[in-house]
């Protein structure tokens, strides 16, 4: 399901998260938007895969870890595997047809 909240995500400045079993968009017109849902599948996809609550435990650990490393946020952000995964893909509309079991392992830095 996709659901439109200008104000919670105005805030974040991002365009779109991914809350299981919720795409959260900012703006109206992202629901056109193959590429951003796309993306945003691939991520509930990977919260399915880890039965949703180790999901976020492990997206904010690696986040932490990155950003200790790194020291910039949104390379942290970037450098997240699941991210990782979804950016690679998201082009890729028949990805997640084809796409094995716990792919996001294969973007662990």
């Amino acid at each position: 399901m996709i659901i439109v909240m200008r104000t919670f995500l105005k805030s974040m400045k991002i365009s779109g998260i991914t809350l299981f079993p919720f795409i959260i968009l900012q703006r109206k017109e992202d629901r056109n938007n193959r590429i951003l849902i796309n993306h945003e599948r691939i991520h509930i996809r990977q919260q399915l895969e880890l039965l949703i609550l180790p999901f976020y435990f492990l997206y904010v650990t690696e986040y932490i870890l990155h950003l200790i490393y790194l020291k910039k946020p949104y390379l942290a952000y970037r450098a997240i595997s699941f991210e990782r995964e979804a950016y690679a893909n998201e082009f890729d509309f028949n990805y997640l047809k084809n796409r094995k079991l716990w792919s996001f392992v294969n973007y662990f830095k």
